[in-house]
């Protein structure tokens, strides 16, 4: 299930650069992933290649939304069974390509940041059918104008009809007070290994409409 959202913009190939450009933005601020890319040569360059990932990766596994087509802000989901980025599904999507761009003494650094989140995801959910929140961001300028909530409701909305949890994980305490406020819930916090950062893992059950 990817859902298909009403009154959003359908992301398409040719807007890859400009979905990434977009994402990089929005987390200009995220303390993950500045930790993550701390100290990197090129590092505004490698942050494209890698927000690109996420969006080449959904685009063939699952779904990327806008807000329009001016690309305010941008959603990227999956299906839970596609949420662990295996080597043949970035081939296959073309998202292995801005992961090699990376070059590969970042690429095992994220590979051990992030990895117990893909390994919480599979135990938490035990095989149940889910749907993935790979990425949502809004460029700053249109930060605070209810952009992201559009794309969460729509999200959320999806995930109503076809009565499934959504998941996902975020780096900041602001954003877990924010996705509480969705109906999704905290199931686990975790200490990442490399960085020493918190995430916070949330799960969104089907159910009574809270927005």
């Amino acid at each position: 299930m990817t859902g298909q959202p009403g009154q959003l913009y359908k992301v398409q190939k040719k807007d890859i650069p400009q979905a990434a450009e977009v994402l990089k933005a929005a987390f200009q601020l995220d303390p993950v992933w500045n930790r993550v890319f701390a100290g990197e040569p090129r590092a505004g360059q490698k942050l494209s290649f890698f927000y690109e990932t996420p969006v080449r990766y959904c685009l063939t596994y699952g779904a990327v939304y806008a807000v329009s087509a001016r690309l305010e802000g941008v959603a990227a989901w999956v299906p839970g069974r596609y949420a662990a980025l295996t080597l043949w599904r970035l081939i296959r999507s073309g998202a292995v390509l801005p992961g090699l761009k990376l070059g590969a003494g970042l690429a095992r650094k994220l590979k051990a940041a992030t990895r117990p989140l893909f390994e919480d995801c599979r135990q938490i959910m035990k095989g149940k059918p889910f749907i993935y929140l790979d990425i949502i961001g809004v460029a700053p300028e249109y930060q605070g104008q209810g952009c992201g909530g559009k794309l969460l409701r729509a999200l959320i909305e999806s995930a109503e009809q076809a009565a499934l949890p959504i998941y996902l994980e975020t780096g900041t305490e602001e954003n877990v007070q924010m996705y509480e406020r969705f109906g999704f819930h905290v199931v686990k916090q975790v200490k990442l290994p490399v960085i020493g950062l918190p995430m916070w893992e949330m799960l969104r059950n089907p159910g009574p409409d809270i927005l």
